[in-house]
This record gives C-alpha cells, structure tokens and sequence, in this order.
C-alpha cells in the first residue's frame, strides 16, 4: 500500500494525500499546492505521505 499511496503522490498529489490523511488540513495544503503547480503539489504529497510513515513506524 505504501508503494501505492507514493506513486499516486508522484502522479495524482491530492489523491495520495487524501488515501493517508483523508479530508483535512494537510489535503486542503496539498490541493492548494497542487493548483499552483504539480511539482510542489507532489513534493509536498511526497514528504506528507514519508513523514507520516516515519511516526507510524516510531510508535511500534
């Protein structure tokens, strides 16, 4: 699934946000980025999507 969510962030940025973060303040972001243009939408997609991995995999 993470390989999934990180391809969609690559190729649909607001989609890949939405599947890890669903409707809040960070895909509003990400949407907003995404409109400006796709490279800053799927930077941001990309490192939303890799730091929310990174504090699931510290609480284990």
């Amino acid at each position: 699934m993470n390989l999934l969510r990180i391809l969609l962030a690559i190729l649909v940025p607001p989609l890949g946000v939405f599947l890890t973060f669903g409707l809040g303040p960070t895909f509003i972001i990400n949407l907003l980025l995404t409109l400006l243009g796709w490279l800053p939408g799927s930077i941001h997609a990309v490192w939303a999507i890799m730091k929310h991995e990174q504090q699931l995999n510290r609480q284990l």
